[in-house]
C-alpha cells in the first residue's frame, strides 16, 4: 500500500510515517519508480509505535523493543540484556510518577469544578428558603 493509505488507516500522518522510517522503526520497501510500499503487517507495527509513544517511551527504547513485539500487547523477549532491563525499569518508573502527578492533577481539578459549582448543579437539591 502506498503512504497515504497507511496514514488513513493508523490515523498517522505522512510526514510522522516518514518519521519513524528516519528513525528505524519501520522499513517499507521501494517500488522501481522509488515510491514506499508498505506492507499489510506495518498496520499493526504503526499502532504499537503510537501506543507506545502514548505511553511515554522514546524511540530509542521503542527501536530496541519492538522487534520483540509480533503483535499489540504481545511481547517476547527472552534474551534481554541487564541494560534494557534496568532501562525498562527506570522507564516504567518514570511512568508512573507521570500517572501519580495525572491523577492529582485530575483530583485538584474535580475538587475545584465541585467548589465553584457549589449549588449550580442540576443534581443538587434547592434550598430552603428563608423568608415567610
Amino acid at each position: 500500500m502506498r503512504i497515504g493509505e497507511l496514514s488513513e488507516r493508523t490515523g498517522t500522518p505522512r510526514r510522522l510515517l516518514r518519521y519513524y522510517e528516519e528513525q528505524g522503526l519501520i522499513f517499507p520497501s521501494r517500488c522501481a519508480n522509488g515510491y514506499r510500499a508498505y506492507d499489510e503487517s506495518l498496520v499493526d507495527r504503526i499502532l504499537q509505535i503510537r501506543g507506545l509513544l502514548d505511553a511515554g517511551l522514546p524511540t530509542r527504547i521503542i527501536k530496541q523493543i519492538l522487534p520483540c513485539l509480533n503483535k499489540p500487547r504481545v511481547i517476547h523477549f527472552s534474551d534481554a540484556t541487564p541494560e534494557m532491563i534496568a532501562t525498562l525499569e527506570d522507564e516504567r518508573d518514570r511512568m508512573t510518577e507521570r500517572i501519580e502527578c495525572l491523577v492529582r492533577n485530575r483530583d485538584a481539578i474535580a475538587d475545584y469544578l465541585d467548589a465553584v459549582r457549589g449549588d449550580k448543579r442540576p443534581d443538587a437539591a434547592p434550598e430552603a428558603s428563608t423568608t415567610p
